[in-house]
């Protein structure tokens, strides 16, 4: 199951140009910050040999196929400036192909997050963390999961989601365990605070 963290798989086509002055980033990085705190996305020496873990994206424009993302290996960082986002222009999980703008490059699962957002035009917002608390209780807590055996980061893991879709189990939990991807959780929703409150909310069952 070793995998190494924070790889990118999929095809980038990235322009390393800033994303536009104007874009708000207040309620994504005050979310993004309390994940760094609970210790959710960061980058912590004794896990995953050193290398960043977690990310966080909404949609620039609800219902519009662009998402700002934290870019890949930002996990050391307390708090992220625009420049350590990145802008997901377009996505074709089946090509395995992203087109993207930035200083920084799209985190390595912007390839699951563009194709949680393709599904349905009223998600908003998505967030990838690493809850060894979680993924540990993904059975007992009948948490929704993708199979051990797909990797994190590419086409398979993209159709993977879009089968646990097709299953209804997302129907009314908007949250995912990894199995193949230790640790690893995913949480969308109509918006960043309803994404983070199904996380929340999960996280506090496994420590019950």
């Amino acid at each position: 199951m070793e995998q190494a963290e924070g790889v990118i798989k999929y095809q980038l086509l990235h322009h390393p140009c800033p994303v536009a002055a104007d874009i708000d980033i207040a309620e994504l990085n005050g979310w993004r910050s309390l994940m760094y705190k609970l210790q959710l996305i960061g980058q912590i020496p004794e896990r995953y040999a050193n290398l960043g873990f977690g990310n966080i994206s909404r949609r620039l424009v609800p219902g519009q196929e662009k998402f700002l993302i934290s870019g890949t290996q930002t996990g050391h960082l307390p708090k992220l400036r625009l420049a350590d986002y990145a802008l997901v222009l377009s996505a074709s999980p089946a090509s395995n192909r992203i087109e993207s703008c930035g200083l920084s490059r799209p985190s390595s699962e912007s390839l699951t997050h563009a194709g949680i957002y393709q599904r349905d035009a009223a998600i908003n917002a998505v967030i990838h963390v690493h809850s060894p608390e979680l993924w540990h209780n993904t059975q007992r807590l009948h948490l929704p999961h993708i199979a051990a055996d797909i990797p994190y980061g590419t086409p398979e893991m993209a159709l993977a989601v879009q089968d646990l879709f097709n299953s209804g189990r997302l129907a009314s939990l908007q949250l995912f365990s990894m199995l193949g991807h230790e640790d690893g959780i995913v949480a969308f929703g109509s918006s960043i605070s309803a994404a983070a409150m199904q996380l929340l909310t999960q996280l506090a069952k496994a420590e019950s």
